[in-house]
C-alpha cells in the first residue's frame, strides 16, 4: 500500500471522535456490558486503546525512527483497569488527548522512514511500515470488537431477524 501514512492517519484521526460519541450517548451500562462472559465489553476496549496509546505505539515509533530495539506488551499483565470514578466520557477525552500526541508523532514520519527496523522481543525484526499499518488495524478491530459488544442485547432482542445476525452473535 503506497499511501500507508495517509490511510493510517485517515483511520487514526477518526478514533477518538467515534469513541468520544459513544461514550456521550451510550449508557454505562451498555458500555460496560461484555459481548459474552470473559469477552471485553466496549468499555474494556478503550481502556486497552488508551493503554496502547500511552505505552506501545507512540513509543514503538519513536523506538522505530532511532532503530532501537522494543519489548513486548502484555496487556494482560500490563494493562489497567478504568479508574472507578472515572466516567466513560473521561476515559474518551483521555485517549483523544494521548491520540493527539501520538498523530503528532506520526506526522513526523517520511516515507523514507518507513523501511526502519528494529527487534520487537517476540516477533522478531519488524519495520516502521508494519507498524504503522498493525497501528490503524488495531484501531479498526478493537473497535469492531467494542461494536459486536454493543450489539448484543439488540441481537438477543430482536426475534425473527436474528438469522441476520448471524455473524455477529457472542
Amino acid at each position: 500500500m503506497n499511501n500507508i501514512l495517509e490511510y493510517a492517519d485517515a483511520i487514526l484521526n477518526t478514533t477518538p471522535d467515534r469513541w468520544l460519541s459513544l461514550t456521550e450517548h451510550v449508557p454505562a451500562d451498555l458500555l460496560t456490558r461484555p459481548a459474552a462472559q470473559g469477552e471485553w465489553s466496549a468499555l474494556d476496549c478503550l481502556q486497552h486503546l488508551v493503554d496502547t496509546e500511552r505505552w506501545v505505539f507512540a513509543a514503538r515509533v519513536q523506538f522505530l525512527l532511532d532503530e532501537e530495539d522494543f519489548p513486548a506488551f502484555d496487556p494482560d499483565s500490563q494493562g489497567t483497569k478504568p479508574e472507578v470514578d472515572q466516567s466513560p466520557a473521561a476515559l474518551a477525552a483521555e485517549f483523544a488527548r494521548l491520540r493527539s500526541e501520538g498523530l503528532k508523532l506520526l506526522q513526523t514520519v517520511q516515507p523514507s522512514d518507513l523501511s526502519k527496523q528494529a527487534v520487537h522481543q517476540e516477533l522478531g525484526i519488524v519495520s516502521l511500515e508494519e507498524l504503522v499499518n498493525e497501528w490503524a488495524g488495531h484501531d479498526l478491530m478493537h473497535t469492531v470488537q467494542a461494536e459486536r459488544a454493543l450489539m448484543q442485547p439488540f441481537i438477543a432482542g430482536c426475534g425473527r431477524w436474528q438469522p441476520y445476525f448471524r455473524d455477529h452473535v457472542a
